[in-house]
């Protein structure tokens, strides 16, 4: 190799280390919204969260070609961030919208989605699947501008309520600028035209979420994706300018995704505060905002979803008590707690996260959360790990608009006076009942992200 290769390599990795450092400065600087620091466990899980991007980074760099796509795992227990769903598998592929892509799967007992009751036994399809196309990857720009409208955007979606299915649990999806005439097949589209501008965007990506609520026996469908006019080629080999650009990118993603969320949290989300003068945060301390549909402009987020959200900061003798009533049964639900950078806690080892299937509803038909640092021996706890302060999050999954949305209420008491107002009905967990479903929680995080 010629040695001005050697020295566009050299100059690009020390572009992307630089770029690097500029990131690790958002998590103690005040002046990039690094969040306050509440003690040396919150630091450390920051260089996680940092490294974290860097490890996503890497593979996006380098093997996000939209010509030969593949699904990757865009948010793992290596990589959380954005206040993630400890119920979701989260993948993602760069696409070029203008040309035509196929998706082919295959999954496991899916009556469910039709209302049916499952098998009594054996491995089943997820909850709830849902699968977008869109322009922009969140965070991407570093600018909170690409949450004004015109920014970031769906194409085209299909989720479990729709999705064609054969008797033998396969499927196949075509992503195309506009549906053929005469298809009807399942069908996403990787075009949109503005009505506001006249505009025309192609989809950039393709997320999947796969929303499990059974731990025990729902599992990741098989999932493949190939642009139909690329079969059986190959891309080129990788030379110096290519690998260059791939580092230059790297830097450039760790740096723009770290001060985006970081300033995402504090101005738009108001979790360390009031920002906009208005007196009110929009994530309360130890409370709940109302519920609401996912909207650019409070971050976007799974199409179909209604989302509730807060900071809890509680003593070590505090805990909250959060009822919710939800008028309308969903397709998914799941209430989840985060560190202050949008990592959702230790899901595997703790009970950080309860869904629908996990949760138990009280007689009267509410869902009674308790977020407490220690155990208090009731069903529906949700483990702190120890943090002081954290997100917390509520989803709700409606694959069709409804107007009898969830609500939420909330109240701060010592754990000691938790017992003075639980129905007398609630039941009672032991210690050996945690740890069954710690363990079922265990096996089922190792089966989602195994590496073979």
């Amino acid at each position: 190799m010629p040695d001005d290769h050697g020295d566009v390599l050299r100059d690009a990795w020390d572009e992307m280390i630089d770029r690097l450092g500029r990131a690790r400065e958002a998590l103690e600087s005040p002046d990039l919204h690094a969040p306050p620091a509440t003690g040396p466990r919150v630091l450390a899980e920051g260089y996680r969260y940092l490294l974290g991007f860097v490890h996503s980074a890497i593979e996006r760099a380098f093997f996000g070609d939209p010509a030969f796509p593949y699904f990757r795992r865009s948010i793992q227990v290596i990589d959380k961030a954005t206040i993630d769903n400890a119920d979701a598998m989260y993948l993602s592929t760069p696409v070029d919208g203008r040309f035509s892509y196929r998706i082919t799967g295959h999954l496991q007992d899916s009556r469910h989605w039709r209302g049916e009751a499952p098998a009594p036994s054996g491995p089943t399809a997820p909850q709830y699947v849902i699968i977008e196309a869109h322009t922009g990857y969140a965070g991407d720009s570093g600018d909170l501008g690409e949450l004004q409208p015109g920014g970031r955007g769906n194409t085209g979606k299909l989720d479990s309520s729709e999705l064609i299915v054969d008797d033998d649990g396969r499927f196949e999806i075509l992503l195309a600028p506009e549906r053929p005439t005469g298809y009807a097949g399942n069908f996403i589209a990787t075009q949109r035209i503005s009505q506001r501008s006249g505009t025309t965007f192609f989809a950039e990506h393709v997320t999947v979420r796969f929303l499990f609520h059974d731990w025990e026996r729902e599992e990741s469908p098989e999932l493949l994706i190939r642009r139909l006019d690329k079969v059986g080629e190959h891309p080129p080999a990788l030379d110096a300018p290519t690998a260059s650009a791939a580092m230059r990118r790297i830097g450039e993603i760790v740096d723009n995704q770290t001060r985006y969320w970081n300033k995402f949290y504090d101005v738009i989300l108001e979790a360390h505060g009031d920002r906009n003068g208005d007196g009110v945060s929009f994530m309360p301390r130890n409370d709940f905002n109302t519920p609401a549909g996912a909207s650019l402009a409070t971050g976007g987020g799974q199409s179909t979803n209604v989302y509730a959200g807060g900071v809890y900061d509680l003593a070590d003798d505090e805990a909250l008590l959060i009822d919710a009533e939800v008028l309308e049964v969903p397709a998914y639900m799941g209430f989840h707690l985060s560190n202050v950078w949008g990592e959702s806690h230790d899901f595997a080892n703790h009970v950080s996260s309860l869904n629908g299937t996990q949760a138990i509803r009280d007689d009267d038909g509410h869902y009674r959360y308790v977020v407490a640092h220690r155990d208090p021996g009731v069903p529906n706890w949700l483990d702190t790990t120890g943090l002081r302060s954290g997100f917390m999050a509520m989803r709700w999954t409606y694959p069709q608009p409804t107007d009898r949305l969830p609500t939420v209420t909330v109240r701060k008491l010592l754990l000691g006076e938790l017992g003075d107002h639980l129905p007398s009905s609630t039941p009672r967990i032991s210690q050996e009942e945690r740890r069954e479903q710690v363990r079922v929680r265990q096996e089922h995080v190792q089966r989602r992200y195994r590496q073979y």
